[in-house]
């Protein structure tokens, strides 16, 4: 629940009640064995949560479209397919994270190590969209630490969802050239791979 928002030595700051658990990626490092188990509850509990809508959020293919046109590093004519191709992707208006990851996921566990409680913090990047979008952008962050965790991933949400995995994977060059406005050097080769990799057709 948010509390309050204010500005701070000229930052924003928002305050919201406090989650009490341990982060999803600290429950995988305690038990791998579980990991898909683990990622089962966090597709299901996105799944739920896309379900919603806001009308008021900024909207994801707006916020898309601004990124790709910051990157000052990508050639005019990637710029130009990536903003053709992200035009023609449908418009929905689900409920999306913008960083779901299990750095953001707080879970309570019983003594069988199993989840009995899941909350996503770190919403200041939430908009509304295209569910799959938001899935490639989590596929994304698991990618570097874990590529058979990404996997299994988007295997999962697909099979709940009924969404073919071909479809999540064309946003992942859009998603990608958006979070290399981001500048993090630790990134940069993946994410410039999947640029690489994309069929425009």
């Amino acid at each position: 629940k948010l509390l309050s928002v204010s500005v701070n030595n000229g930052q924003w700051e928002i305050t919201s009640e406090y989650a009490d658990g341990i982060t999803l990626t600290q429950l995988i490092k305690e038990h791998p064995e579980k990991t898909a188990d683990y990622i089962k509850k966090m597709v299901e509990y996105q799944v739920d949560f896309q379900k919603k809508s806001n009308p008021l959020l900024l909207k994801l293919k707006d916020k898309l479209i601004r990124q790709i046109n910051d990157i000052e590093t990508l050639d005019s004519s990637v710029k130009y397919e990536l903003l053709t191709r992200l035009n023609t992707m449908p418009k929905h208006t689900k409920l999306c994270h913008g960083d779901f990851c299990p750095d953001n996921i707080i879970v309570n566990i019983d003594d069988n190590a199993d989840i009995t409680s899941i909350t996503a913090v770190d919403w200041v990047h939430a908009t509304q969209g295209n569910a799959s979008a938001d899935v490639a952008r989590t596929y994304l962050l698991f990618c570097p630490t874990d590529q058979a965790a990404a996997e299994k991933y988007m295997d999962l949400f697909c099979e709940k969802t009924g969404t073919a995995k071909r479809y999540v994977q064309q946003w992942l060059p859009l998603v990608a050239a958006a979070q290399l406005t981001k500048k993090r050097p630790e990134e940069q080769e993946l994410l410039q791979s999947w640029l690489n990799v994309c069929d425009y057709q």
